[in-house]
């Protein structure tokens, strides 16, 4: 803990307890360590009601919390039947803890090395490379607040022992164990895989190996972004990315996936990258002169540039009210006295025709109709980008706190 929130630690840190055996020692050891430092800790519980058991589990976390001296919070989730369940709920769980934490910047979630080795697995199955195999990092950028993961280097066993010795309760999920889930049948192998010499450690040193050639990677990619980013107004101002064709051409080709991926994620602000079939079917086309569209982007080769940009179906029913300040599709802040009680969403076709810029520097009109702009029923009020109508603010909020903005400061943050 002190090396991830040291050396001067945050006054309060908030803790994801889902009542299961790792998250309920991470509690308790977290309290300890809390009461020693003098910070505060706030607990929460999501209860995604996908089992019968889950609101007496969120019950039982609530009770130890309150014996610790702890505040707690349940959060409810239910399921729409839409995609993976297991990812959905995931997403789910990061999205209302992103909304619970208030001015909390720091998140702990009670990842394990045994976490570490069934995610090598999956990912390995999947055909990942470097960037999927990579170890977990002890904490991750989600916006503006940090997941930590404090007990990547002690095994679930060493917990349970814990646990154990102390009397802790805690609550077995049955879906760790139930054949029907991907990371259950490969938990079930990790032990066969220890007689084959592929055991847990084995398995997390090698994740943790790739995690270094991962951040020489990056590296290599920052350097090269670097080099390939240009400006060509009015894109700066659409939240666009734009490089040099030929020089990003001629960059190797990993580098270039990377460099690509995360100029998609940061475009999007999607947690994850493309998968790398997607991906490098994407490099190619763009290389070769085309347009894809891919992660709710759009890239082309344009003259002498590339632009990822993001697409205007992605964004086309997106609405917003304008307030003090209104945040629009994740990563736009739109403010101004003018604009209040007005709607926000994307300009479009029709609100590209009503503001009729003069001059789009060559900028294709698929980039412009995702811009945020105002409007009062069908009439265009505003759109800052292109300089239409009544100021006001629309600036992009996707930038590390204290570190570089665009495709740069994504990178470095993930």
């Amino acid at each position: 803990m002190g090396a991830l929130t040291g050396p001067d630690f945050p006054t309060e840190i908030g803790l994801a307890v889902s009542g299961g055996g790792d998250s309920m020692a991470m509690l308790h050891l977290a309290a300890g360590w809390a009461r020693v430092w003098g910070i505060g800790l706030r607990v929460v519980t999501v209860d995604h009601g996908l089992r019968p058991a889950a609101a007496a589990e969120a019950a039982m976390v609530a009770d130890e919390a309150a014996g610790l001296g702890l505040p707690h919070d349940i959060l409810r989730w239910e399921w729409d039947g839409q995609g993976n369940l297991m990812d959905a709920a995931r997403r789910a769980r990061l999205d209302l803890i992103g909304e619970w934490r208030g001015t909390v910047r720091h998140v702990c979630f009670g990842h394990t090395s045994d976490d570490v080795a069934e995610t090598f697995l999956l990912r390995l199955k999947r055909g990942s490379g470097v960037e999927g195999l990579a170890a977990m990092p002890a904490s991750r950028h989600i916006g503006e607040w940090l997941v930590l993961r404090p007990l990547l280097e002690v095994s679930r066993a060493e917990l349970r022992h814990y646990l154990k010795v102390l009397r802790i309760p805690y609550a077995e999920d049955p879906t760790n164990s139930d054949p029907a889930y991907d990371r259950a049948r490969i938990r079930a192998l990790l032990d066969p895989l220890e007689a084959e010499g592929l055991g847990r450690e084995t398995l997390v040193a090698t994740a943790r190996r790739l995690a270094r050639a991962r951040e020489a990677l990056t590296a290599r990619a920052l350097s090269v972004l670097t080099e390939v980013e240009v400006s060509m107004p009015p894109t700066s101002a659409a939240g666009a990315v734009v490089w040099d064709r030929d020089r990003f051409a001629a960059v190797e080709t990993d580098t270039q996936m990377r460099c690509l991926a995360a100029a998609l994620q940061y475009v999007a602000q999607a947690e994850y990258r493309p998968r790398a079939s997607a991906l490098e079917d994407a490099l190619d086309r763009i290389l070769s002169g085309g347009t894809i569209t891919l992660h709710g982007c759009q890239a082309m080769a344009r003259g002498g540039r590339l632009l990822v940009f993001r697409e205007y179906a992605a964004v086309r029913d997106l609405r917003e009210t304008a307030g003090p300040e209104s945040l629009w599709d994740g990563r736009w802040r739109i403010s101004g006295p003018e604009i209040n009680d007005l709607e926000i969403r994307a300009l479009g076709p029709e609100g590209l025709r009503q503001a009729a810029p003069e001059d789009r520097a060559g900028c294709p009109a698929a980039l412009l109709h995702a811009l945020p702009s105002v409007w009062d029923g069908d009439r265009l009020v505003a759109c800052a980008a292109l300089g239409h109508g009544p100021a006001h603010r629309a600036e992009l909020c996707s930038a590390r706190p204290g570190g570089q903005r665009g495709v740069a400061g994504w990178l470095q943050s993930h």
